[in-house]
């Protein structure tokens, strides 16, 4: 591999004809390419491989962008923001909640009017910014749906589920039109009966990709799994004959969240006014979840919660509850930027290596040798060389 790195007025910057290389793990292949990229999902020691002979300059740029690998649904930790919204001028049995992915609007289940609202927040994720945006949605009569508890949206916005806590316990499935408009929301005609598992479905929630549903079951105190085989289609969902009891932990359960990972669930329950944390030894299967001997009361906001959700990175949750018609913020997960070591044949400037990017930015370092990897001299992309 050829030194292809530019250096002009003392700087080194990125080689302008890329050859992407791999890295394995953390490990760069310094012989697959010249330009190689990294996201970060824990803190980081790389190391370099193929080295070129001995005599042979060669060089490369890694493009590093700042992840956060802070502690994250995190339960334990959990506190109360001290932030809350109320619904209760358009709802009075505000059941069911769920947010958009990107935390700009969220959506509330009455109830007692058989209503969906939509409810916009100006800065994402903070509460304290939300607004009723003046967006309803009936779901009841003339709808199919008798006694509407639980909804949740398809990520992009163009389908929601519904569950009917009345006979015949049914989950409805809806199509919008223009996705997140709940105004453009019809009912297709899908549906799918659960009464064989729970007479008396609650709360709904799916895995990351929409491939596995799961009911929680107030009469047996029970979460089950239904599988699709066509992703978010409810005419394709099937009993996956996988559930798990909640009895020991609460016995009215009424809603559950799945991370993201598909290796961690939480699941609310009334009766102690508590969420209770769970881990999957299988992704996505019910069946394999034991309890953590995890959970954090929210009794003193709300003596009757009947949903939550967590912010997509798993550093915040929301609380909804019947009692105060209120939504309820809290934190449950730290911020803190991804760090990076380097071979100790690496040679900074200043003897010391770059800070790592802030999360969610990006910042390119540059390498060379000529001496077989034995090592390296490293820079900044733009800074200049002592």
């Amino acid at each position: 591999m050829s030194l292809d790195i530019s250096y002009s007025g003392g700087v080194f910057s990125a080689p302008q004809a890329k050859s992407v290389g791999t890295v394995t793990g953390s490990t760069i292949d310094i012989s697959s390419g010249n330009y190689f990229s990294y996201t970060p999902t824990a803190n980081t020691t790389f190391a370099f491989s193929n080295a070129p002979a001995s005599g042979t300059a060669a060089g490369f740029a890694l493009a590093l962008t700042g992840a956060n690998v802070g502690e994250t649904y995190d339960l334990a930790n959990a506190s109360y923001d001290s932030v809350s919204f109320s619904v209760a001028t358009q709802a009075t049995g505000p059941f069911g909640m769920d947010f958009k992915p990107d935390g700009t609007m969220f959506f509330i289940c009455d109830l007692t009017t058989d209503t969906i609202y939509k409810y916009n927040l100006s800065t994402a994720w903070d509460l304290s910014t939300a607004s009723y945006a003046s967006v309803s949605k009936l779901v009841g009569s003339p709808g199919p749906v008798v006694s509407p508890f639980s909804v949740r949206f398809k990520p992009d916005g163009t389908k929601m589920y519904i569950s009917d806590v009345s006979s015949p316990s049914t989950i409805y499935e809806w199509d919008l039109s223009t996705a997140w408009d709940i105004t453009t929301a019809s009912y297709n005609s899908v549906s799918l009966n659960v009464s064989s598992q729970d007479n008396s479905p609650l709360g709904i929630f799916f895995n990351n990709d929409g491939t596995k549903m799961y009911v929680v079951g107030l009469g047996t105190d029970t979460i089950y799994q239904y599988d699709f085989t066509t992703a978010w289609d409810l005419s394709t969902a099937s009993y996956a004959s996988k559930s798990l009891s909640v009895l020991s932990q609460d016995t009215t359960p009424r809603s559950g969240y799945l991370s993201t990972s598909g290796t961690t669930l939480f699941v609310l329950g009334a009766a102690n006014d508590a969420i209770y944390k769970y881990t999957l030894s299988t992704a996505d299967d019910i069946s394999t979840a034991s309890y953590d001997s995890v959970s954090f009361s929210v009794t003193s906001q709300e003596n009757n919660p009947s949903d939550f959700i967590f912010k997509s990175d798993g550093t915040k949750m929301y609380v909804v509850g019947g009692t105060n018609d209120t939504v309820y913020q809290y934190t449950t997960g730290s911020t803190a930027a991804a760090t990076f070591t380097y071979p100790s044949s690496v040679k900074f400037p200043s003897g010391i290596a770059p800070a790592g990017p802030a999360i969610d930015e990006t910042d390119v370092l540059v390498f060379y040798t000529d001496d077989g990897g034995t090592t390296y001299q490293g820079f900044r992309a733009g800074d200049a060389m002592a």
